[in-house]
């Protein structure tokens, strides 16, 4: 396995600018994963790494070589897309095999190498199946397997498991991870699925707009976001945000007012215009308020929606007085909404009059013009330590 380097990468096509000056490094043995929403530039960085597509700036370097302007095939690198695209007309063993008999290997290192393979990924006993005969996972295996033979130096996978039913993509997370352990693989992967990035990645690296935001572990890009993409982006459902200003003691928003004491806040200044962001899970119900070290005071809400998830209940608020009827579009983004996430067995009904509180430890402030973060986690008035500055992106 190798380590790949990617210094100042950028791709354009035409007045388009697909990737914008992206700069990282995977660790020799890492599981990076690339996220963002469509069009972010993450597969483009991706083809970059494979050779399909040529940078219009930067270089790429595989282990020590500058692999820039080599064909595909001379850089060691192994592909699994999202069609998994096997013959139909061959059986598993001539699928996997295939790129193996194209480049001359004997017949006993063919089948020595198809049956490792087939071992990692458990398909033996499947050898002789045609793809018609198999499942979309076990389908999906036959090309990873198909990759594996080739022992490359790095994996690249573009969103691998977006055709398979929802059942089927957690079981192959598993067994991503399975065999990440057991090859100590390095691998690439492209997903806009957030779940898959959180739960296989040693780091993520999130993409939007062919910029490169972020790239840290799972938890560091969900608790500490370096902006406000990040935050909104990175947790399902997504951070609640509602802008305000920082005055004499407090921050202001348009429907409630956190205390908070900018002087020891050395990011934030009494003036200056930010986001406050709070996740679901650090919205709570003012009965809950004792078991928090530092809760907001509370504010006046109104249940709208609830939606039962099984192991959660998300519970849609509406703050502002003069609020009738149903919510916007997207709660996140409006001033007057709320989205609190509560247990099962919380007597909660929808059109309630309720008294939330913020985990004051869990609020994240964000400037409302570049969106960077500048706290994360305040506790009012209690003294210096009440907040940390952000977290340099690794």
């Amino acid at each position: 396995m190798a380590r790949v380097r990617l210094e100042n990468i950028t791709k354009r096509y035409g007045e388009e600018t697909a990737v914008d000056d992206i700069s990282l490094e995977v660790e020799d043995g890492e599981f990076v994963t690339f996220v963002g929403p469509s069009g972010c530039g993450k597969s483009t960085t991706m083809e970059t790494v494979a050779g399909l597509t040529q940078p219009t700036e930067g270089r790429v370097y595989i282990g020590d070589d500058d692999v820039t302007t080599l064909a595909p095939k001379d850089r060691g690198v192994a592909m699994v897309f999202q069609n998994i695209a096997l013959f139909p007309h061959m059986d598993v063993y001539e699928n996997i095999s295939f790129g193996l008999r194209l480049r001359t290997y004997d017949d006993e290192e063919v089948r020595r190498r198809v049956e490792q393979a087939a071992d990692i990924v458990q398909l033996e006993g499947m050898l002789d199946r045609m793809p018609a005969e198999m499942s979309g996972g076990q389908q999906q295996r036959v090309g990873i397997a198909r990759a594996i033979v080739r022992n490359p130096d790095v994996f690249l996978m573009d969103e691998p498991l977006a055709n398979l039913d929802a059942k089927l993509r957690v079981h192959m997370r598993t067994e991503l991870q399975r065999l990440h352990r057991e090859l100590d693989a390095t691998i690439i992967y492209v997903t806009h699925d957030q779940a898959e990035a959180m739960t296989m990645s040693n780091r993520i690296a999130v993409l939007n707009d062919g910029k490169l935001q972020q790239i840290a572990p799972p938890l560091v890009c969900y608790n500490e976001p370096t902006n406000r993409f990040v935050a909104g982006f990175i947790g399902s459902p997504s951070m609640n945000f509602a802008d305000g200003e920082v005055v004499d003691g407090g921050l202001e928003t348009s429907n409630f007012t956190v205390d908070l004491d900018a002087t020891r806040l050395p990011a934030v200044s009494v003036g200056d215009t930010v986001t406050l962001g709070i996740r679901p899970e650090d919205v709570h119900l003012t009965r809950y308020a004792d078991s928090l070290a530092a809760p907001t005071d509370p504010i006046d809400a109104r249940t709208d929606v609830l939606e039962p998830m099984g192991d959660e209940v998300f519970v849609y608020l509406l703050l502002a007085e003069d609020v009738e009827g149903s919510m916007e579009e997207d709660p996140a983004t409006s001033p007057n909404q709320l989205l609190m996430s509560v247990t099962p067995d919380t007597e909660i009904e929808a059109g309630q009059d309720v008294d939330v509180v913020l985990d004051r430890s869990k609020i994240h402030l964000f400037d409302a013009d570049t969106g960077d973060a500048l706290v994360h986690g305040i506790t009012g008035l209690e003294g210096p330590e009440s907040g940390t500055a952000p977290t340099e992106a690794e």
